[in-house]
């Protein structure tokens, strides 16, 4: 049965899955939702007899409809392929009780390779499938992860250029030696002075920019979006949490329809909105445990029913989640007002204009399935700190956040329930936060790749090719702008 998409923001008629992707954000500024929430195609025992491409497809086909089981599988097979470093693409590890989910074994260590891997190719068959002879234009703002995975998924793609925009000295070394050393003819990065709200607001102001859009369209080419707003992204980050209940399945850890709980080290809010997504196809999750760092405006949404961005923005060592305007979360707003684009319009505009809005209490009640946490710096670092102690096992910060939240919240609920964490990135990523952490006497004097030799050395672990490539890659990418500048740098970027 065919599932269409509308948008958050307004009644117009909704589009198939291959248009939403091409056109990443609607043209009312809403994001694209499915007309239906489709219910899991087999029994989970069924289920947990699939290799994780074979799963994906059974996933991602009840959403992409208009593609046939040829170009879908195809898709999958492109992108779950050798460029991971496991056969399983995304294991479970139990460690102190709980059940770790690594998504970073993918070609740039972030959870990001698992959507940004395949989006490159769903792309390229919606524009066929639309008839699209404009070059795509992939603008990205990123906190860290998005930028680098998107652009290793779209760099040297045919008739794509992609452009990424992070904040200056808010993200780690190695996140920004990843990007601005990033090879490809169609690749650029710029660092922006500001942080990741200004770099994503200014992205969204460009998709609403119909005089540069047309600018562009006479030169042949097309905007689009790789962040998590583009449902392209959202569908295939569902694939990994009906997976990993399928390894604990398969391995005897639960036993089948056993509820268990989920936690999300969370700023945009897409990677925990997949797993509700999960939940409401039929994957028994009892709590989303939604974790946040000292940018905690989701936590405090949850507490409260208030979303409020106005507060000072902290750089943290986890740093794609210091984010205080969460863009996936418009998707939930959406279904808990009764899927109304007119409810959800007005709180964005709230959101807009006066940097919050407040639920109904009945809305308010619809968030039952998740609990917002929020961990300390401290916090952060204790935890991470006793799991290699207790365990051996090492975790990079935003990992570090989860596992954090979900100890806090183990104290003050008794929910032993089994509870898996997104582990969403490799400690190499963040050598000199989690050596700091485990061995805060080791930092001092050390340069980022001395930490990782350490770091190496300390779990006994061989760096990964991402890292050992950054080590002698030359730097392509300098470029610097203010906010209001990115136009003007996407402008020079394409020749326009």
């Amino acid at each position: 049965m065919e599932i269409l998409y509308k948008s958050t923001r307004s009644n117009t008629p909704p589009v198939s899955a291959s248009k939403a992707i091409l056109t990443g954000l609607a043209p009312d500024g809403g994001l694209y939702v499915p007309s239906r929430i489709p219910a899991l195609p087999k029994t989970l025992l069924e289920l947990s007899a699939l290799s994780y491409q074979d799963l994906a497809y059974e996933i991602m086909s009840l959403y992409f409809t208009d593609f046939t089981e040829d170009e879908l599988r195809a898709c999958i097979n492109r992108a779950y392929d050798d460029k991971f470093d496991t056969r399983k693409i995304a294991p479970v590890v139990k460690k102190d009780g709980v059940y770790f989910l690594e998504l970073f074994h993918g070609p740039t260590i972030a959870f990001k390779d698992m959507a940004l891997s395949i989006l490159p190719h769903l792309l390229v068959i919606s524009a066929a499938k639309n008839n699209a002879d404009k070059r795509i234009v992939i603008l990205t703002a990123t906190s860290g992860d998005t930028g680098k995975a998107a652009m290793a998924g779209f760099a040297d793609v045919p008739g794509t250029r992609i452009a990424v925009f992070f904040p200056d000295g808010g993200v780690s070394n190695i996140q920004r030696l990843q990007m601005v050393t990033q090879r490809g003819d169609n690749t650029h990065v710029a660092a922006i002075n500001g942080n990741f709200d200004d770099a994503q607001t200014a992205v969204k102001n460009i998709f609403s920019d119909k005089a540069l859009a047309a600018e562009a369209g006479r030169k042949g080419f097309r905007f689009s979006s790789a962040n998590s707003i583009n449902i392209g992204r959202l569908v295939p980050q569902i694939v990994y949490y009906v997976y990993a209940y399928c390894q604990l399945l398969a391995a005897g850890e639960i036993d089948e329809c056993a509820p268990i709980n989920i936690t999300v080290p969370t700023g945009n809010f897409g990677n925990i909105l997949a797993a509700w997504y999960a939940s409401l196809m039929g994957l028994p999750v009892h709590k989303l445990i939604c974790a946040s760092n000292e940018n905690k405006v989701l936590y405090d949404f949850f507490d409260t029913g208030v979303y409020d961005r106005e507060r000072p923005f902290i750089l943290t060592s986890s740093p794609s989640m210091d984010i205080l305007i969460s863009s996936n979360l418009e998707r939930l707003i959406y279904h808990l007002t009764g899927d109304s684009p007119m409810r959800t319009k007005a709180f964005m505009e709230s959101l807009s204009e006066n940097g919050q809005y407040e639920i109904s209490q009945a809305m308010k009640e619809g968030l039952s399935d998740f609990c917002g946490v929020f961990v300390t710096e401290e916090e952060n670092f204790e935890g991470i700190r006793r799991l290699y102690n207790g365990t051996g096992y090492v975790i990079d910060p935003h990992t570090g956040i989860a596992f954090s939240a979900y100890r806090k919240y183990l104290e003050e609920s008794a929910d032993d329930t089994p509870t898996i964490i997104a582990s969403t990135a490799s400690p190499f990523k963040f050598a000199e936060a989690v050596v700091g952490a485990i061995a805060p006497d080791a930092v001092e004097g050390k340069s980022d790749f001395e930490l990782i030799d350490y770091l190496s050395d300390l779990a006994d672990i061989d760096e990964p090719y991402a890292i050992t490539d950054i080590r002698t890659a030359p730097i392509r990418h300098k470029t610097l702008v203010d906010p209001e500048d990115m136009p003007d740098d996407v402008r020079s970027f394409l020749g326009i």
